[in-house]
């Protein structure tokens, strides 16, 4: 089975030469050998011509079938798709394996295997009868994985025997495929909440008050624009057609904060206080993209995603089904952190205005607790969904002090705080932030503070 183009198998009886094809002897083929020159000693030693001739048989038998084999020459390609490529944890994806003999020659029987981490199911072999010269095989088997991440399927593997079960040569493809478990999420629930942030809303566009010719922000004229809107003094003072733009879209932005400290978390396992915040995280970006905010993702350490800019929001040119993959690609992969505490991140909200911010914390000491309140003021509103191990903990373990002290800082601070009991549901969850917003003071005194547009 040589190569001759994409997922060809690799010959592997002509690359490692006749020792190789000697090596796939099976079990029947090496007893075969091994009666067959014990036969023949014993006949050269007892003279006796009848059973030298049958020890010939034994052990010539399996040689030839090692020759055949390794001067037989097929030419098999393999296809595998995946339906889907990118799964939920603990949803099922299938695997579809395509075996075309393009060579004159009819194979013999093939032993199909596709190698498939542990954690996906038990490796998945099939045997195919005789494929014909210009024949296709089709064959497929399930993956499921509870565990998020990004597994390699492959390469395939084809074993090719002869009729007597002596000989057995595998051949590989060079190709493989990835499969990425991305983490489970919820639909949450729309919540229109009082108010609206100037400059923000559901995505869309606004326009900008312009108090004179001054105030007017131009830009290089395109074709079919308006002449009736060319500004002719910027025109004069950048030397070329320069035309008014009078609108300038505006998103909303929401930042996400998954703390990813391993001190903040016990526990491991898809049923986990971390794999929740995960999920959680992926919920809300989701969520959020859906409502045409522009959102990133932010964690501990200071890591953003996604974009290539200093703010590392999601651009309104970025479709939103882009992005959410490349946020949900992230989150699959995304482990514990080494910090031990949340100043990177504070200091990557330092930069501006981030309007809505929904963190995922963990256990939060005094420390903590004071740089999210700093972070609370570069929001225009923010979310806490806190995770305590005292909530998490298997039962017969001590659990941990209780936060409520922390908690209560956090409010003062106008974090909208919402504690996170064991086996929680966010959608419930998420309504009763949207309560406790619409009961809580602001901040700063008097008044409520509004999620931009309403957070939903």
């Amino acid at each position: 089975m040589s190569a001759g183009g994409p997922g060809t198998v690799e010959d592997a009886g002509r690359r490692g030469g006749l020792r190789s094809a000697l090596g796939g002897l099976t079990t029947r083929g090496r007893s075969f050998l091994a009666a067959g020159l014990a036969a023949a000693g014993c006949a050269y030693v007892l003279g006796q011509a009848d059973l030298l001739r049958v020890g010939l048989l034994l052990a010539v038998l399996p040689l030839i079938c090692v020759a055949v084999l390794w001067r037989t020459h097929h030419r098999v390609t393999g296809t595998r798709r995946l339906a889907p490529s990118r799964v939920p944890a603990g949803s099922e994806a299938r695997v579809h394996l395509r075996i075309d003999n393009v060579s004159r020659l009819a194979t013999g029987l093939l032993m199909l295997q596709d190698r498939v981490p542990y954690v996906l199911g038990p490796r998945p072999r099939f045997v195919l009868d005789r494929v014909e010269p210009g024949g296709r095989r089709e064959v497929s088997y399930r993956v499921r994985s509870d565990l998020r991440g990004r597994y390699p399927l492959g390469p395939l593997q084809l074993r090719l025997g002869d009729p007597f079960g002596m000989c057995e040569l595998t051949r590989s493809f060079s190709a493989y495929d990835t499969l990425v478990v991305i983490p489970r999420t919820a639909p949450l629930p729309p919540l229109r909440l009082a108010g609206e942030a100037s400059g923000y809303g559901d995505g869309r566009g606004r326009s900008l008050a312009f108090a004179g010719e001054d105030d007017v922000i131009p830009r290089g004229y395109r074709h079919g624009d308006d002449l009736r809107r060319v500004h002719w003094r910027s025109t004069a003072r950048h030397g070329e057609l320069m035309v008014r733009r009078e609108e300038q879209p505006q998103r909303a932005r929401c930042t996400v904060l998954l703390d990813t400290r391993r001190i903040a978390f016990e526990g491991a396992g898809p049923d986990s206080a971390f794999e929740w915040a995960v999920s959680a995280a992926a919920s809300a970006l989701v969520h959020m993209l859906e409502r045409g905010f522009a959102v990133r993702l932010l964690t501990d350490d200071g890591s953003t995603v996604p974009g290539e800019g200093s703010d590392g929001f999601a651009g309104s040119t970025q479709e939103s089904a882009d992005a959410a993959g490349l946020l949900l690609d992230t989150l699959a992969v995304v482990g514990h952190s080494d910090g031990g505490g949340l100043e990177r991140a504070h200091a990557v909200l330092r930069g501006g205005e981030e309007g809505l911010l929904i963190a995922l914390f963990g256990d939060l000491a005094e420390e903590e607790v004071a740089v999210a309140a700093r972070m609370r003021q570069r929001s225009r509103a923010a979310v806490a969904f806190v995770l305590e191990s005292a909530h998490w903990v298997a039962a017969g373990e001590p659990a941990a002090p209780p936060a409520a002290e922390l908690l209560r800082r956090l409010r003062e601070a106008g974090w909208i705080v919402v504690s996170v009991p064991q086996g929680a549901e966010l959608p419930a969850l998420w309504r009763q932030a949207g309560r406790l917003h619409a009961e809580a003071p602001s901040a700063a005194g008097g008044g409520t503070t509004d999620f931009p547009g309403g957070w939903s």
